[in-house]
């Protein structure tokens, strides 16, 4: 098993008033490189912190990560912005595109930051932009725009891509077409793919699911077969 992130007894809490709230209790899990991995659960349950510890936007109160074996909870707020440079990137529900620039302006950002990025044209044909390039943000779908906000991550070349609600503010036509380009992504170029959604369909597109509750894992299982994005059910 190559495993690309693996928690030790990982806790996270807040202060609330002369007691705490446990976002994560107690989290054990493991991410396997070249694979997507989809964690469920209600809003509140601790999915999108489990995220942001493990992307380094978020710190831990207690526990491990490990990162290719190295422990990354350790790490100062230098090394976590070197860390989340390289090997990381993250896309959010909202867009977060830059209204004054241009499709492939915006994508250009994520290449600059890059020590080892894409090209960036083969990257806008990639995720069927090459047309739409020189048009700005206001003038795109919310499904092109999030295909932006994707090759902007892509282009980066990180190890691993986050991925928060990707598809919560799409209808289903293009919230399919953004699952769908994310798994061709995840089949060519073997990136690891960690999604948080509240969508239990998108699970039967996933090689892991993890299903959250008050802060704790309450089920894992791992899928024999993969259905593609245009197969899942949306209901």
């Amino acid at each position: 098993m190559n495993k690309m992130y693996e928690t030790i007894d990982v806790i996270k809490k807040y202060k609330n008033g002369d007691g705490e709230i446990f976002a994560l209790n107690n989290v054990n899990v493991y991410f396997e490189k070249g694979k997507v991995s989809t964690i469920l659960g209600p809003s509140g349950s601790g999915k999108t912190t489990l995220l942001n510890v493990l992307s380094g936007l978020d710190n831990l109160s207690e526990g491990q990560i490990l990162f290719d074996g190295t422990d990354i909870s350790k790490y100062n707020e230098s090394k976590l912005t070197q860390y989340r440079r390289v090997n990381t990137g993250f896309i959010f529900q909202s867009y977060n595109l830059i209204s004054t620039l241009t499709v492939r302006e915006n994508v250009e950002l994520g290449a600059y930051i890059s020590q080892n990025g894409l090209d960036v044209d083969e990257v806008l044909e990639e995720v069927g932009l090459t047309n739409h390039k020189a048009k700005y943000p206001h003038q795109l779908s919310g499904g092109q725009q999030q295909r932006v906000a994707i090759a902007r991550v892509l282009v980066k070349n990180p190890k691993v891509i986050f991925c928060d609600e990707p598809t919560g503010a799409l209808d289903e036509v293009s919230g399919r077409k953004v699952l769908d380009l994310l798994q061709k992504l995840n089949e060519k170029y073997k990136t690891t793919l960690i999604m948080v959604t509240h969508n239990p369909n998108i699970a039967d597109m996933s090689h892991k699911v993890i299903y959250f509750r008050d802060g704790k894992i309450v089920k894992e299982l791992e899928n024999e077969t993969i259905s593609s994005a245009f197969d899942i059910d949306w209901s």
